[in-house]
């Protein structure tokens, strides 16, 4: 444990976060990122995107019981099952293309909902505290999550923010890529190219980012990068600016 990479912290009230460091295609650092939010009702739900190491799961453990575990889009799946294993009673939820993913390698793995193969009003039992919006319209299927009670956005390649500070800052790995990091935060010009080009269906997209920017969030978390502390709305209309136009 005392060489763990995970950073967890107590972003606000009845929000942690598990962050660590992530490089895609071992090159590039974007940082992972779980999050748990405690409900109302003394349960926990997990955006459950990183590994689930001794550190992660005593800080879960003192949270409260895991009664939810979700796969916020169609590649964040490798720790689901880990997951599950370690919390059995727990709701597992995804969308539709990673649990087909997941089927290949875990067949008997069960799940409670699935996001693109549901009605859209499914409701999956924490939506007093945790509203959803899935996007058909993405290429990676993402799912943003919505706790009205902090203000707080809650998504994994919908939007960067990169470099990943926090998640590399017990890494002796740089978390920055000269000329390209600062150009993937909500402001930089390479994150309008890459939110417009991951959208498959532009329609679509255009109507699901209008529900997520009827939000009242200030916060907004990502898988990627950087908590966005304040601002959060003016990040997320920049980011996604081709489309509102």
């Amino acid at each position: 444990m005392a060489n763990s990479p995970t950073v967890i912290r107590e972003v606000t009230k009845d929000i942690w976060t598990f962050s660590r460091p992530f490089a895609r295609f071992g090159l590039v650092p974007i940082g992972g990122r779980s999050t748990a939010v405690k409900l109302n009702t003394g349960d926990v739900w997990v955006l459950a995107s990183t590994p689930l190491d001794d550190e992660t799961k005593n800080k879960l453990q003192e949270l409260g019981p895991v009664k939810y575990i979700v796969g916020p889009d169609a590649v964040h799946y490798l720790f689901l099952s880990q997951f599950k294993q370690q919390y059995p009673d727990a709701k597992l939820i995804a969308p539709q293309a990673a649990i087909e993913t997941v089927k290949q390698k875990s067949p008997n793995l069960t799940f409670d909902g699935a996001w693109g193969k549901d009605a859209p009003d499914t409701k999956y039992g924490f939506e007093d505290d945790i509203q959803h919006c899935y996007f058909p319209g993405h290429t990676n299927k993402e799912v943003a999550f919505f706790h009205a009670a902090s203000k707080t956005l809650l998504e994994a390649d919908l939007l960067f923010n990169l470099p990943p500070t926090e998640q590399y800052s017990k890494s002796s790995s740089s978390a920055t890529i000269p000329f390209l990091s600062s150009r993937m935060s909500p402001f930089g010009a390479l994150h309008k190219k890459v939110a417009w080009a991951t959208g498959s269906d532009k329609e679509a997209m255009k109507r699901d980012l209008k529900t997520i920017k009827a939000w009242d969030f200030d916060r907004i978390i990502p898988c990627h990068g950087d908590v966005i502390e304040n601002n959060g709305k003016a990040a997320f209309e920049e980011a996604f600016k081709w489309y509102f136009e």
